[in-house]
């Protein structure tokens, strides 16, 4: 298969998730606030702990039986929970992450998402920059 056709793959499945939530019952896929919900109450949230649970296994079992290669951490321990506690944050002070905002939020057209997916793209541009540049 052409590598380009496992992301408009993957692009399908994560829409076609999205909406089936929505239209179900009427949620979000925003990660971040299926995993707090799921953390916050995991006996009333079930579904969304089976969710986030889906993600984390379904990204092994595509490394399983694909061919690509497996990713190495660079990166120490420390510094690896450090920024995922960064992005914790960011994500609880910009009310979302970029699947709640961008993939579900510009989709219903939510200006409060635009914005935050236009933040999130900029600001990554610029990390690249400095990081490729400057550093």
């Amino acid at each position: 298969m052409e590598s380009y056709l496992y992301g408009l793959l993957g692009g399908v499945m994560i829409g076609t998730a999205a909406i089936l939530l929505m239209m179900s019952i009427g949620r979000i896929a925003g990660i971040s606030g299926l995993f707090f919900d799921s953390l916050k109450s995991p006996r009333s949230n079930v579904w969304a702990l089976l969710f986030v649970a889906g993600l984390i296994l379904g990204t092994g079992m595509v490394q399983m039986f694909s061919s690509t290669p497996t990713p190495t951490l660079s990166a120490s321990l420390p510094l690896i929970i450090t920024g995922g506690l960064v992005v914790g944050f960011g994500v609880k002070l910009g009310h979302g992450c970029t699947s709640g905002h961008g993939i579900c939020g510009i989709g219903r057209l939510s200006t409060r998402s635009i914005v935050a997916t236009a933040t999130f793209m900029i600001f990554a541009i610029l990390t690249v920059f400095v990081r490729l540049h400057l550093l």
